[in-house]
């Protein structure tokens, strides 16, 4: 089962009646669980969170589950369907809504969670109809990121970011891939997620989704998103369509960014510490082009990495509540997670942990600061069904780069598919 469909199982929750196995115990001690996706190294410094929140409240247990993310998606939404949901749930902005709506999640400002020194953006992306089901576990934003060694081998200078225009982008990158060795190429491809699209419509006065649930963009919108990718594969400024695909299925530190294969890369920016020590060189933080050449006019928004959200289902609120408060707002929380789940959300903690985070978080972190100015109005969450895209836009990529479809073609079936998957 795939995580859209595994989403959507949710529903059966609803009919699901009484609760899981009792969580307290006869001395009075409260038993959570919490489930997280991620690396080792999140699990570590997640445990470390929780450590030190049970030593302030010795009475609550936090009993950790946690796994990558491919299989994550189908385990919670069995979970949720058999009323065992875990009792505090990381969230990601694809699906919140659509556990949301099923009833799945806890709306958070019944019970005491402090959300005054929160980024109002993020913050916002975490309520819907249903209250607020989610809470801001990190802030990203989407950009490109360079590995100058690439450039300096080829003998291009890198790229002002504060003035480069998609043609700049186009044309700096084939200049890397002619001067660059047989496989090395000035730029990976975009197409595989929804980040880069987000970007390109709001730059062309559209959006990915409407406030109201339905796309923001007709077909014509995404065929020139990918009429421009086309053109770059044809003039060698991006890989060619096998080693696009191929580069998909590759691990973070396989990819072409991380190998040295690619001078610039899409990726969103709490990723720039993992892909530079698979690197093993300093890599540096762009904004994307713009149409005009002005950094102003890039569109981009502050993004919830992921978010702190509850079973509706738990028999524990209050508890729940104080440990998703303390992970959100608690210095001692924010010195053992620091910029893993990406730049901390509350203000007094980010800078309260500043002289502790690595060159590569403190890089991120200085991205954040400076793009806040430029930013654009924080799109609409994505609504129930919004799961799906991702891998519609994938498919459809790969169907105009291999010239199976034209992009017009692609971009009627694509709106199709997608609008029918949102309204479903």
């Amino acid at each position: 089962m795939g995580a859209v469909a595994a989403a959507a199982a949710v529903v059966l929750s609803l009919s699901a009646c009484g609760g899981g196995s009792p969580t307290q115990s006869a001395d009075g001690t409260v038993e959570l669980r919490f489930s997280w996706w991620g690396s080792d190294k999140r699990a570590q410094v997640t445990q470390q969170a929780i450590d030190a929140f049970e030593a302030e409240n010795p009475n609550i247990k936090i009993k950790p589950e946690y796994g990558d993310w491919s299989g994550y998606w189908d385990k919670l939404a069995t979970q949720v369907a058999a009323n065992d949901a875990p009792d505090i749930i990381q969230m990601d902005e694809k699906f919140i809504t659509e556990y949301s709506s099923r009833g799945a999640l806890l709306d958070l400002s019944k019970y005491d969670v402090d959300t005054s020194k929160l980024d109002e953006a993020a913050l916002k992306a975490g309520q819907g109809e249903d209250g607020l089901t989610g809470i801001p576990a990190g802030i990203n934003a989407a950009t490109i990121l360079a590995n100058p060694a690439v450039f300096k081998a080829a003998g291009v200078e890198m790229p002002n970011d504060a003035t480069w225009t998609w043609e700049d982008f186009e044309r700096i990158a084939a200049q890397v891939t002619a001067k660059s060795p047989k496989g090395t190429y000035g730029a990976a491809a975009y197409g595989t997620d929804e980040a880069s699209l987000g970007v390109w419509l709001r730059q062309n006065g559209k959006s990915l989704y409407t406030e109201d649930g339905k796309l923001g963009f007709e077909p014509a919108d995404i065929a020139e998103w990918w009429a421009f990718l086309k053109q770059m594969s044809e003039r060698k400024a991006v890989p060619s369509a096998s080693e696009v695909v191929e580069a998909e299925a590759a691990p973070l530190d396989q990819s072409g960014l991380a190998t040295g294969k690619n001078g610039l890369a899409f990726w969103w920016s709490n990723q720039l510490p993992a892909l530079e020590k698979a690197a093993g060189t300093e890599l540096k933080v762009l904004r994307f082009p713009t149409k005009t050449g002005s950094a102003a006019d890039a569109n981009l928004w502050y993004k919830a990495s992921q978010f702190w959200s509850a079973s509706s289902r738990t028999k524990h609120p209050e508890e729940v509540a104080k440990f998703i408060n303390f992970l959100a707002n608690d210095v001692k929380a924010g010195e053992a997670l620091l910029a893993d789940r990406g730049v901390y959300p509350n203000s007094d903690v980010r800078e309260a942990i500043s002289a502790k985070l690595t060159p590569a978080d403190v890089k991120v972190v200085k991205f954040i600061d400076q793009i806040k100015s430029e930013l654009g109005e924080t799109p609409a969450s994505p609504p129930k069904g919004a799961g799906a895209i991702q891998e519609i836009i994938k498919r459809y990529t790969s169907e105009v780069l291999f010239s199976r479809l034209s992009t017009e073609e692609a971009g009627k079936k694509a709106v199709d598919e997608m609008a029918a998957a949102i309204s479903s």
